[in-house]
């Protein structure tokens, strides 16, 4: 009862059940197409990958909301405070694929313990997803860790995701189309001597290529260990 009224009087128990809830309403409508504990794991991935940016977030002083879940979406925290600088946003960014990707390997080392394939399916589904997300353009993880490179940089997502919809044509693929346009168009307009954008996207070239390394590497590592991790789902499942 005391941690209760401490958590009202903190004013965080509204962010608790809504993160809570919208995890049980996701886990249930998962659960209807893949099963129950395949929906736990799923949603728990989501969870650790969101965990990455609240906690990166938080560790540079900016006040962010809890994770909300929508099912067949995702989830996202609620940035109450914007980065300061495009290297915050960088961070926060990479931050979310990157403990997303350490709870994918975690799922895997589990599957290389048990045996038990759902392990390995979920390691799929967490390297796949944390890729996806790798994709450069806002409002994609990809596009905030890019942006440090410059904006225009997100003119080479539209591509992707384009090519993306005629392999495996999705409405989640149009929602994040439709998110993306206004980005696009921020992209192509953008100029770096305006002063609101030098201020803003002015760091060092070493962080540049510090953040490019990042990104690289791990967009790699994701594609590989995506493409072994479905091989051997392939074959568990002959």
């Amino acid at each position: 009862m005391k941690t209760l009224l401490a958590l009202l009087a903190a004013g965080k128990l509204g962010s608790v059940l809504l993160t809570g809830g919208t995890m049980i309403i996701s886990v249930f409508a998962y659960a209807l197409v893949f099963g129950f504990w395949y929906a736990v794991g799923f949603v728990l991935l989501i969870f650790v990958h969101e965990m990455g940016h609240y906690l990166a977030a938080r560790s540079r002083g900016l006040a962010v909301g809890a994770p909300t879940f929508i099912p067949f979406v995702g989830a996202w925290i609620e940035l109450k405070d914007l980065p300061h600088d495009v290297e915050t946003e960088a961070w926060v960014g990479l931050a979310g694929p990157l403990l997303g990707t350490v709870g994918a390997l975690g799922c895997y080392y589990l599957y290389r313990s048990t045996g038990e394939t759902l392990f390995l399916a979920l390691a799929y589904a967490g390297f796949f997803i944390n890729l996806f997300n790798l994709i450069p353009i806002s409002p994609f993880d990809g596009g905030r860790i890019t942006a440090i490179l410059s904006p225009r940089v997100w003119l080479l997502g539209a591509p992707i995701l384009v090519g993306l919809f005629l392999w495996s044509p999705s409405p989640l693929l149009i929602l994040m189309a439709v998110l993306a346009a206004p980005q696009l168009m921020k992209a192509w307009k953008f100029d770096p001597n305006a002063p609101e954008n030098a201020a803003y996207y002015s760091v060092a070239p070493a962080k540049r290529f510090e953040y490019a390394l990042y990104y690289v590497a791990l967009a790699a590592f994701l594609g590989v260990m995506s493409y072994d991790v479905h091989e051997m789902l392939a074959s568990a499942r002959r």
